[in-house]
C-alpha cells in the first residue's frame, strides 16, 4: 500500500511542477498534495506542523501568482487586458515550445493592451509589465515546488 500512495505523491509532484508553467494547473497546491498523500504512508514522513506551514506557503504563493501580473502591468501603467492577453499569449504559446512560452506572454499583453489604448508605446511598457510580472510569478512558484519536492525526496 505504501507504494501506491508514493506513486500518487509523484504523479502529484510531476504535475504540480507542470502547473508552474501550464496556465491552467495550480503547482503549488498540487506539490502541497503529493507531501500530504504521504501521510498515508506506514511510517508518517512529516509533521502536521510541518504541512500546515506548507500548506499555508502553497496558498500564498497561488494568490501571489495571480496579484503579482496585475501588480506588473498595473505598476506599468497597463489594464487587465493586458492580464488576460498575457494568460493567452501563454496559452497560444504552450502550442508553439520553447519559444512560444516565453514570447507568447510578452506578444499576448501587448495586443490585449492594444485593444485598451491606441498607444503602442504604452501598450509596449504595460506589456512588459505584465510579462515580469508573469515571469515572477512562475519563477516563485517553481522555486516553492522545487523546495517541496526536495522535502518529498528527503522524506523517505
Amino acid at each position: 500500500m505504501d507504494l501506491l500512495w508514493l506513486i500518487v505523491g509523484i504523479v502529484f509532484m510531476v504535475v504540480g511542477i507542470a502547473g508552474c508553467i501550464l496556465p491552467l494547473l495550480p503547482g503549488p497546491p498540487l506539490c502541497f498534495i503529493g507531501l500530504w498523500v504521504q501521510q498515508f504512508r506506514t511510517d508518517v514522513p512529516y509533521s502536521t506542523k510541518f504541512l500546515i506551514l506548507w500548506a499555508g506557503i502553497a496558498l500564498v504563493v497561488t494568490v501571489l501568482d495571480y496579484a503579482i501580473p496585475l501588480y506588473g502591468t498595473r505598476k506599468f501603467g497597463g489594464s487587465k487586458y493586458g492580464v488576460w492577453g498575457c494568460t493567452v499569449g501563454l496559452f497560444l504559446g504552450l502550442f508553439i515550445p520553447p519559444w512560444g512560452i516565453v514570447l507568447g506572454p510578452f506578444i499576448g499583453a501587448f495586443v490585449g493592451e492594444l485593444f485598451a489604448n491606441t498607444n503602442s508605446n504604452q501598450a509596449l511598457k504595460a506589456a512588459l509589465g505584465s510579462f515580469i510580472g508573469f515571469l515572477f510569478g512562475t519563477l516563485l512558484k517553481l522555486v516553492t515546488c522545487l523546495v517541496m519536492v526536495y522535502y518529498f525526496v528527503t522524506g523517505f
